[in-house]
């Protein structure tokens, strides 16, 4: 009888210990910080990530409107049409005004048009059915005096963060496709 009073003695002291052990772990906050951290970090990431790539592609953007711009008066004014401007040339020019953001030679892609109205101009993005941007209608005809223009400059900017699947990529391949138009009717230059 003393054996099995001592055996089960033994044991409520070994769930007593175990008692005071959980409680003592249950006390203790030690490895909470790094618990919640660890919890909210992934989220938190993504996040900043998904804000910085659209504030890169918004500014981008505003780059490529003001290329835009700059470039188009050389056609409003004549500049380019009296100094006999190739698609090329043109093309460097606008190059020379959108340093570092953009790789210009090979990826910004350039559409000069001339329209018989303004009411006739299209708006709509050179994007086929599958995300593919459609280039084989794109051509260089700066007009004469007083003729409408519209300059579009393109380019395809790669995406790399989806967040909750909230995605700003319009083509194919995870790019958006930035795209700057100007419309204007040329001056009587001479």
């Amino acid at each position: 009888m003393i054996k099995g009073i001592g055996k089960r003695l033994a044991h409520g002291i070994k769930r007593l210990a175990r008692g005071k052990t959980l409680r003592r772990f249950s006390r203790r906050e030690d490895g909470v910080a790094a618990v919640e951290f660890a919890i909210v970090v992934a989220p938190f990431l993504a996040l900043m990530f998904a804000i910085m790539e659209t504030a890169i592609v918004f500014f981008a953007g505003q780059t490529l409107e003001t290329a835009a711009a700059d470039s188009a008066r050389l056609i409003m004014t004549g500049q380019a049409q009296t100094a006999s401007y190739t698609a090329a040339q043109f093309k460097n020019a606008v190059c020379a005004k959108i340093l570092g953001l953009f790789n210009c030679q090979s990826g910004l892609q350039i559409d000069v048009k001339t329209y018989t109205s303004f009411s006739s101009v299209s708006s709509a993005k050179p994007i086929d059915a599958n995300g593919n941007l459609q280039t084989s209608n794109f051509g260089y005809s700066p007009g004469g005096p007083g003729d409408i223009v519209v300059v579009r400059l393109m380019y395809q900017w790669p995406i790399y963060v989806s967040l909750l699947g909230f995605n700003i990529a319009d083509l194919s391949g995870s790019q958006r496709l930035i795209m700057a138009t100007v419309a204007f009717r040329n001056e009587p230059y001479q």
